[in-house]
């Protein structure tokens, strides 16, 4: 059988190689330079990364990693690769596939690299995030860009959109998720998502006077907030509120991972945490649908870290919803958005 000439480069954010404070360090350095991530003026930038966060964050966060490092490595990676090889046997005689991380190893250029070396002329671009976000998805598509150029002959591309209302998404997550609540017999479920700076949400606001200008800004998705990535995540939680069945009064949304002074999108999940315990919830469950392959996020600040304060504040248990990782529904999902992306399979509806 002929080398397929079309490949598929799945890519997420990344990880340190390692649980230790060099790697972190380099890690972060990469991350936090990115001007799509830390979006403030070069000289606070770089005074926020060299004289505040390098000194002393890479040996806390290092020590997190260590608490959630897998033998064969950083829950993401490994989680990651087992997606790859899944849907790269999937699309076996259609398409090649490699894993690129935006940051970290193995990189996006590395594997563009190893694509080309297998004679792909025509990329398929799957960036591994639900909800589109300038600080993951752009600057992912703009590295995969920017990679791409650098051949005299610029290699042909799409992209596979943000699929935070995919019903191949949204089935798997409801998938994993059923058996786990159940299981568990919460009594409530907390959507958390990965939270990002309200400016963010603002710059992505073309009209400038509708997102996070009224309470209900991100009820419905239109085409004024259509790119806001916390109106997506309204919009995925809905949808798998419907999917699982939940009551009005049976979930609650919040956003985690804040840093600095400034103004992050709310709710704030470590502040939800003493509410919900106090309302009288007893057993809950949490599921992260930014994510999906469990990482550091999912596994050490909502499966550790939450859950102590959870119970701490009166719960009596939290109990994290796995992601999607390499779940079979999940692989069917990612080959269906690739061949949606190519035009060899009809376009799924979005979710309502």
């Amino acid at each position: 059988m002929p080398t397929p000439k079309k490949g598929v480069l799945l890519v997420n954010l990344g990880t340190p190689d390692a649980p230790e404070s060099g790697p972190v360090r380099r890690y972060l350095r990469e991350f936090l330079k990115d001007p799509r991530v830390v979006d403030i003026h070069p000289v606070g930038a770089w005074m926020l990364l060299n004289l505040v966060i390098l000194p002393t964050r890479p040996a806390k966060s290092a020590e997190a990693y260590r608490k959630v490092w897998m033998k064969e490595g950083s829950p993401l990676l490994v989680h990651s690769r087992a997606l790859e090889a899944s849907v790269r046997e999937r699309l076996r005689g259609e398409y090649e596939v490699e894993l690129g991380m935006r940051y970290g190893n193995p990189s996006i250029p590395a594997a563009v690299k190893a694509l080309r070396s297998r004679g792909v002329k025509e990329f398929i671009l799957l960036p591994l995030y639900p909800q589109e976000a300038a600080s993951s998805t752009s600057s992912s598509l703009a590295r995969a860009y920017e990679v791409l150029a650098e051949e005299w002959d610029v290699a042909g591309a799409r992209v596979v959109p943000a699929f935070h209302d995919h019903p191949g998404f949204l089935d798997a997550f409801a998938e994993v998720a059923r058996p786990v609540i159940a299981e568990a017999r919460a009594d409530h479920v907390l959507f958390s998502y990965h939270g990002l700076p309200e400016r963010h949400m603002r710059k992505s606001d073309p009209s400038g006077q509708h997102c996070l200008a009224s309470k209900g800004c991100c009820d419905v998705l239109t085409d004024v907030n259509r790119h806001c990535y916390r109106a997506q995540c309204f919009a995925t939680t809905r949808a798998l509120v419907q999917r699982l069945g939940l009551p009005p009064e049976g979930y609650t949304l919040s956003f985690q991972s804040r840093l600095g002074r400034t103004p992050w999108i709310k709710p704030y999940t470590d502040l939800v945490l003493p509410e919900l315990a106090q309302r009288g919830v007893k057993r809950l469950a949490v599921m992260c649908p930014a994510f999906v392959a469990d990482c550091l996020e999912t596994l050490e600040e909502v499966g550790l870290r939450a859950n102590e304060q959870f119970r701490e504040c009166g719960g009596e248990s939290l109990t994290l919803v796995p992601s999607l990782n390499s779940h079979p529904a999940w692989v069917d999902a990612v080959v269906r958005m690739v061949r949606e992306a190519d035009g060899a399979a009809p376009r799924t509806p979005p979710a309502p």
